[in-house]
């Protein structure tokens, strides 16, 4: 099994900035893509940004020169840098990662427990 940790949210005023960090632990066999979600009250949650292995990207539009995601392979650990931040950035960002464990060796996607992001105005 692959269990994820998030650190990194809080309190910001607009214009400000954050980073998250997601570290995936346990019996890792390979990791795939890592990504970010998010979920503000009373919205479906959304992809804000992922990294696949060879470092290819992909951003919501919303985010798109505001946001960069990195990965650190050898940590396992997958970052997302928030700049500029809006009030309507404001949600609980989730973790992603699609991995696989020795033993099954079957891709399976994990997800963080959440951690709160509030931009105020």
């Amino acid at each position: 099994q692959v269990q994820l940790v998030e650190s990194g949210g809080g309190l910001v005023q607009a214009g400000g900035s954050l980073r998250l960090s997601c570290a995936a632990s346990g019996s890792i066999f390979s990791i795939g893509s890592m990504g970010w979600y998010r979920q503000a009250p009373g919205k479906e949650r959304e992809l804000v940004a992922a990294i696949l292995h060879r470092d290819i990207t992909n951003y919501a539009d919303s985010v798109k020169g505001r946001f960069t995601i990195s990965r650190d392979n050898a940590k396992n650990t997958v970052y997302l840098q928030l700049n500029s931040l809006k009030p309507e950035d404001t949600a609980v960002y989730y973790c992603n990662v699609v991995a696989s464990s020795y033993g099954d060796y079957v891709s399976n996607t994990y997800w963080g427990q959440g951690t709160q992001v509030t931009v105020s105005s």
